[in-house]
């Protein structure tokens, strides 16, 4: 997924506005990131409970209210 990718998304599962400031690349910035669990899916045996970029932030974001309202 790109940036802006997973930006749209946080804010379509969320229902809220993120604001964000597009700028040039900074000097030494590669052209390209890429991730892969390939290694720790190979070492440890583990595997992603969710694929999709909708149902990971969905999580993300549900884990973090809920624990924002047993702290409050």
């Amino acid at each position: 997924y790109t940036v802006r990718d997973v930006i749209e998304t946080a804010a379509r599962v969320t229902g809220r506005d993120i604001p964000v400031r597009v700028a040039a690349r900074r000097a030494g910035d590669p052209p390209v990131l890429v991730a892969a669990s390939d290694r720790i899916r190979q070492d440890l045996g583990w595997r992603p409970q969710f694929q999709q970029l909708d149902a990971i932030i969905g999580s993300a974001w549900h884990w973090m209210t809920a624990a924002r309202a047993r702290l409050d």
